[in-house]
Protein backbone atom coordinates (compact mmCIF):
# COMPACT_ATOMS: atom_id res chain seq x y z
CA UNK A 1 0.00 0.00 0.00
CA UNK A 2 1.43 3.51 -0.89
CA UNK A 3 1.25 5.09 2.52
CA UNK A 4 3.51 7.88 1.37
CA UNK A 5 0.93 9.07 -1.83
CA UNK A 6 -2.20 8.57 1.08
CA UNK A 7 -0.58 10.37 3.76
CA UNK A 8 0.90 13.00 1.32
CA UNK A 9 -2.50 13.68 -0.07
CA UNK A 10 -4.37 13.83 2.97
CA UNK A 11 -2.05 16.10 5.04
CA UNK A 12 -2.27 19.08 1.60
CA UNK A 13 -5.90 18.50 1.93
CA UNK A 14 -6.19 19.14 5.43
CA UNK A 15 -3.72 21.88 5.01
CA UNK A 16 -4.91 23.66 1.92
CA UNK A 17 -8.75 23.64 3.70
CA UNK A 18 -6.99 25.28 6.54
CA UNK A 19 -6.23 28.34 3.82
CA UNK A 20 -8.44 31.49 2.51
CA UNK A 21 -10.85 30.89 0.70
CA UNK A 22 -10.98 31.26 -3.62
CA UNK A 23 -12.97 31.40 -6.03
CA UNK A 24 -15.14 27.78 -5.95
CA UNK A 25 -18.68 28.56 -3.92
CA UNK A 26 -20.48 25.73 -1.40
CA UNK A 27 -23.64 24.50 -2.91
CA UNK A 28 -21.76 24.75 -6.85
CA UNK A 29 -21.21 21.35 -8.40
CA UNK A 30 -19.00 20.10 -10.96
CA UNK A 31 -19.52 17.18 -14.05
CA UNK A 32 -16.48 15.79 -15.80
CA UNK A 33 -16.71 13.47 -18.91
CA UNK A 34 -13.39 12.21 -20.15
CA UNK A 35 -11.12 8.99 -20.25
CA UNK A 36 -9.08 7.15 -17.72
CA UNK A 37 -6.19 4.56 -18.03
CA UNK A 38 -6.16 1.33 -14.95
CA UNK A 39 -2.95 0.80 -15.19
CA UNK A 40 -2.29 -2.23 -12.31
CA UNK A 41 1.11 -2.24 -10.64
CA UNK A 42 3.61 -4.81 -12.29
CA UNK A 43 3.80 -7.38 -9.45
CA UNK A 44 0.18 -8.58 -9.23
CA UNK A 45 0.40 -11.39 -6.48
CA UNK A 46 0.63 -15.27 -6.57
CA UNK A 47 -1.75 -18.16 -7.04
CA UNK A 48 -1.48 -21.74 -6.22
CA UNK A 49 0.56 -21.83 -2.91
CA UNK A 50 2.92 -18.73 -4.97
CA UNK A 51 3.95 -20.88 -7.57
CA UNK A 52 1.76 -19.08 -10.47
CA UNK A 53 2.38 -15.35 -10.65
CA UNK A 54 -0.25 -13.06 -12.07
CA UNK A 55 0.06 -10.00 -14.67
CA UNK A 56 -3.30 -8.22 -15.07
CA UNK A 57 -3.27 -5.56 -18.14
CA UNK A 58 -3.83 -2.14 -18.62
CA UNK A 59 -7.48 -0.78 -19.82
CA UNK A 60 -9.11 2.72 -20.98
CA UNK A 61 -12.73 3.46 -20.65
CA UNK A 62 -14.86 6.98 -20.52
CA UNK A 63 -15.43 7.71 -17.17
CA UNK A 64 -17.55 10.41 -15.28
CA UNK A 65 -17.32 12.49 -12.50
CA UNK A 66 -19.56 14.97 -10.03
CA UNK A 67 -18.31 17.06 -7.48
CA UNK A 68 -19.95 18.92 -4.54
CA UNK A 69 -18.63 21.65 -3.32
CA UNK A 70 -19.32 21.35 0.54
CA UNK A 71 -17.66 25.01 1.59
CA UNK A 72 -15.55 26.84 -0.85
CA UNK A 73 -13.12 24.78 -3.15
CA UNK A 74 -13.78 22.10 -0.67
CA UNK A 75 -15.67 18.91 -2.02
CA UNK A 76 -17.15 15.62 -2.64
CA UNK A 77 -16.10 13.68 -5.59
CA UNK A 78 -18.15 10.78 -7.00
CA UNK A 79 -15.63 8.83 -10.14
CA UNK A 80 -18.02 6.40 -12.27
CA UNK A 81 -16.68 4.55 -15.55
CA UNK A 82 -17.88 2.52 -17.83
CA UNK A 83 -16.92 -1.39 -17.16
CA UNK A 84 -13.22 -1.90 -17.45
CA UNK A 85 -11.83 -5.35 -19.13
CA UNK A 86 -8.75 -6.95 -17.86
CA UNK A 87 -6.50 -9.66 -19.50
CA UNK A 88 -5.15 -12.19 -16.65
CA UNK A 89 -2.09 -14.01 -17.65
CA UNK A 90 0.28 -16.29 -15.55
CA UNK A 91 3.84 -15.94 -15.72
CA UNK A 92 5.02 -18.55 -18.18
CA UNK A 93 1.61 -19.60 -19.08
CA UNK A 94 0.41 -16.73 -21.27
CA UNK A 95 -3.36 -15.28 -20.77
CA UNK A 96 -5.39 -17.57 -18.61
CA UNK A 97 -8.26 -15.44 -18.20
CA UNK A 98 -10.15 -12.06 -18.54
CA UNK A 99 -12.62 -10.28 -16.04
CA UNK A 100 -14.46 -6.92 -15.45
CA UNK A 101 -15.02 -4.39 -12.92
CA UNK A 102 -16.48 -1.28 -11.85
CA UNK A 103 -14.22 0.90 -9.32
CA UNK A 104 -16.40 4.06 -8.31
CA UNK A 105 -14.64 6.93 -6.01
CA UNK A 106 -15.32 8.81 -3.30
CA UNK A 107 -13.20 11.40 -2.39
CA UNK A 108 -12.96 14.82 -0.82
CA UNK A 109 -11.06 17.15 -2.69
CA UNK A 110 -9.18 20.60 -2.10
CA UNK A 111 -8.72 22.86 -4.99
CA UNK A 112 -6.97 26.51 -4.63
CA UNK A 113 -6.31 28.94 -7.49
CA UNK A 114 -9.41 28.50 -9.07
CA UNK A 115 -9.89 32.02 -10.27
CA UNK A 116 -6.12 31.61 -12.12
CA UNK A 117 -5.74 29.55 -15.25
CA UNK A 118 -3.85 26.61 -13.93
CA UNK A 119 -5.69 25.16 -10.36
CA UNK A 120 -4.17 22.37 -8.81
CA UNK A 121 -5.82 20.21 -6.08
CA UNK A 122 -5.53 17.20 -3.93
CA UNK A 123 -8.33 14.69 -2.59
CA UNK A 124 -7.76 11.17 -0.52
CA UNK A 125 -11.00 8.94 0.35
CA UNK A 126 -12.22 5.35 -0.48
CA UNK A 127 -12.75 2.83 -3.20
CA UNK A 128 -15.09 -0.04 -4.19
CA UNK A 129 -14.27 -2.13 -6.99
CA UNK A 130 -16.64 -5.16 -7.41
CA UNK A 131 -15.58 -7.65 -10.22
CA UNK A 132 -17.85 -9.49 -12.67
CA UNK A 133 -18.41 -11.45 -16.32
CA UNK A 134 -14.51 -13.53 -15.36
CA UNK A 135 -14.24 -15.57 -17.88
CA UNK A 136 -11.32 -18.47 -18.14
CA UNK A 137 -8.81 -19.45 -21.22
CA UNK A 138 -5.90 -21.27 -21.87
CA UNK A 139 -4.20 -23.22 -19.05
CA UNK A 140 -7.55 -22.51 -16.92
CA UNK A 141 -9.73 -23.46 -19.79
CA UNK A 142 -13.68 -24.68 -18.39
CA UNK A 143 -12.27 -23.72 -14.44
CA UNK A 144 -14.85 -21.48 -13.04
CA UNK A 145 -12.93 -18.04 -11.85
CA UNK A 146 -14.37 -15.48 -9.14
CA UNK A 147 -12.05 -12.51 -8.16
CA UNK A 148 -13.63 -11.14 -4.84
CA UNK A 149 -15.17 -7.45 -4.10
CA UNK A 150 -12.20 -4.92 -3.18
CA UNK A 151 -12.37 -2.17 -0.42
CA UNK A 152 -9.81 0.46 0.02
CA UNK A 153 -8.59 4.27 0.15
CA UNK A 154 -7.43 6.09 -2.74
CA UNK A 155 -5.24 9.16 -3.32
CA UNK A 156 -5.84 11.86 -6.26
CA UNK A 157 -3.82 14.35 -7.69
CA UNK A 158 -4.85 16.39 -10.45
CA UNK A 159 -4.51 19.84 -12.33
CA UNK A 160 -7.57 21.99 -14.14
CA UNK A 161 -7.01 23.79 -16.96
CA UNK A 162 -9.18 26.91 -16.65
CA UNK A 163 -11.12 27.43 -20.56
CA UNK A 164 -13.34 29.88 -18.97
CA UNK A 165 -15.64 31.11 -16.23
CA UNK A 166 -17.65 27.86 -16.46
CA UNK A 167 -15.35 25.06 -18.44
CA UNK A 168 -11.77 23.65 -18.09
CA UNK A 169 -9.80 20.69 -19.04
CA UNK A 170 -8.63 18.29 -16.39
CA UNK A 171 -5.53 15.90 -16.03
CA UNK A 172 -5.39 13.93 -12.73
CA UNK A 173 -3.55 10.68 -11.40
CA UNK A 174 -5.16 8.67 -8.50
CA UNK A 175 -3.62 5.56 -7.06
CA UNK A 176 -6.36 3.08 -5.76
CA UNK A 177 -6.00 -0.04 -2.89
CA UNK A 178 -7.74 -2.74 -4.67
CA UNK A 179 -6.76 -6.45 -3.50
CA UNK A 180 -8.84 -9.66 -4.62
CA UNK A 181 -8.78 -13.02 -3.33
CA UNK A 182 -9.14 -15.20 -6.15
CA UNK A 183 -11.33 -18.47 -6.30
CA UNK A 184 -11.19 -21.69 -8.69
CA UNK A 185 -13.89 -23.57 -8.44
CA UNK A 186 -15.37 -22.42 -5.68
CA UNK A 187 -11.45 -22.86 -3.95
CA UNK A 188 -9.24 -19.65 -2.77
CA UNK A 189 -6.15 -20.05 -4.72
CA UNK A 190 -4.20 -16.80 -3.75
CA UNK A 191 -4.48 -12.71 -3.76
CA UNK A 192 -4.62 -10.51 -6.84
CA UNK A 193 -2.65 -7.05 -5.56
CA UNK A 194 -3.60 -4.75 -8.31
CA UNK A 195 -2.95 -1.63 -6.67
CA UNK A 196 -3.10 0.57 -10.00
CA UNK A 197 -2.47 4.15 -10.97
CA UNK A 198 -5.34 5.96 -12.65
CA UNK A 199 -4.18 8.39 -15.20
CA UNK A 200 -7.03 10.87 -16.70
CA UNK A 201 -8.10 13.36 -18.90
CA UNK A 202 -11.71 15.08 -18.99
CA UNK A 203 -13.52 18.43 -19.34
CA UNK A 204 -15.20 19.52 -16.69
CA UNK A 205 -18.17 21.65 -16.30
CA UNK A 206 -19.22 24.20 -13.56
CA UNK A 207 -22.65 24.67 -12.19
Amino acid sequence: MNYRLIGGALAAALACAAQPVLAQQAGTYTVGIGAHQVQPKSNNGSVLSGTAQLEIGDNVQPTFTFEYFLRENLGIEVLAATPFKHDIDIKGLGKVATTKHLPPTFSLQYHWNSQGTVSPFVGVGVNYTTFFSEKTTGALRGAKLKLEDSVGVAAHLGVDFIVNERSSIRVDARWIDISSEVKVNGTKVGKAQIDPTVYGLAYVMKF
